[in-house]
C-alpha cells in the first residue's frame, strides 16, 4: 500500500465527495483517506491521515478552500493540492497559484483529466493547461510592477540572479506553459537535461513546483505579457 496515492477529497457537497471517492478509489494506485466538508477540517484530516494529494474545493464554509490550501502548502512537508471549482474565473486561477496550489480543475472536467491530474501534481508537476495559463497572464498583465522591469531583467527579486542563462531560458518557456517535452525540442535538448535545469531552478527560487515558478515569473516581471 505505500505506493498508493492517498487522497483526501475536501468539498461541502457529500454528493460531490461521494462521486469523487468511487471514481479515486476506482482507480488503480490511488485511494481516498478521508474525506472534509469545510477548511478546518481539511487541516485537521490532513494532520492526521497525511494525504499525498488533496482535491480541494474554493468555496468551503469556516474557512475557504483557498484559505486552507495557504495552511496546508506553508508546511514544507504538506501536500499537492488541486484546487476544484464550478467557476472558471481568473481570480480563482491566480489566488489558487499564490496561495501555493500545484492545479486548477473544474469540477465538470472529464473523470479522466481528474484522475491525471492527480497523478501530474503527486510527480511534482503543475497541472497548468495551456489555456489557465493564458488566463493567469492576463490577470498578471495590469500588475504595476510589469511595467516597470525592463528586457526581462527584474530589480525586485534577487533569487533571479542565480539562474544561468540555460536557466532563464527554460524558466522562461515554464512561465509560458511549455511541458517538458516541449522545452526540450525548443532549446535542442535531451529530456534529461531539462529536467535538470527544473530541478534546479525550483530550488533557486525556492519554489515548491511549476505553478510557483508561473507566479514568480510574473510577479517579479521576468516575463511581462
Amino acid at each position: 500500500m505505500s505506493d498508493m496515492i492517498r487522497v483526501l477529497i475536501a468539498d461541502d457537497q457529500e454528493l460531490l465527495r461521494g462521486s469523487f471517492r468511487l471514481l479515486v478509489d476506482s482507480a488503480p494506485g490511488m485511494m481516498v483517506v478521508a474525506e472534509a466538508a469545510d477548511g478546518e477540517e481539511t487541516t485537521a484530516l490532513c494532520a492526521q491521515h497525511r494525504p499525498d494529494v488533496v482535491l480541494m474545493d474554493v468555496q468551503m464554509p469556516r474557512m475557504s478552500g483557498l484559505e486552507a490550501t495557504r495552511a496546508l502548502c506553508s508546511q514544507p512537508d504538506g501536500p499537492k493540492v488541486i484546487v476544484l471549482t464550478m467557476f472558471d474565473l481568473d481570480e480563482y486561477v491566480y489566488e489558487a497559484l499564490r496561495a501555493g496550489a500545484s492545479g486548477f480543475l473544474l469540477k465538470n472536467s472529464p473523470p479522466a483529466e481528474l484522475l491525471r491530474a492527480i497523478k501530474v501534481v503527486h510527480e511534482g508537476n503543475a497541472l497548468l493547461a495551456p489555456e489557465i495559463t493564458k488566463r493567469l497572464i492576463s490577470t498578471l498583465a495590469p500588475l504595476p510592477n510589469a511595467s516597470t522591469i525592463r528586457a526581462g531583467v527584474p530589480r525586485t527579486d534577487a533569487r533571479l540572479d542565480r539562474l544561468t542563462v540555460r536557466e532563464r531560458e527554460t524558466f522562461t518557456l515554464i512561465a509560458r506553459g511549455r511541458s517538458n517535452d516541449e522545452i526540450a525540442t525548443e532549446l535542442h535538448l535531451s529530456r534529461m537535461t531539462v529536467r535538470t535545469y527544473v530541478s534546479r531552478i525550483l530550488t533557486k527560487l525556492d519554489s515548491r513546483d511549476r505553478a510557483g515558478l508561473v507566479v514568480i515569473a510574473y510577479e517579479t516581471g521576468f516575463i511581462t505579457p
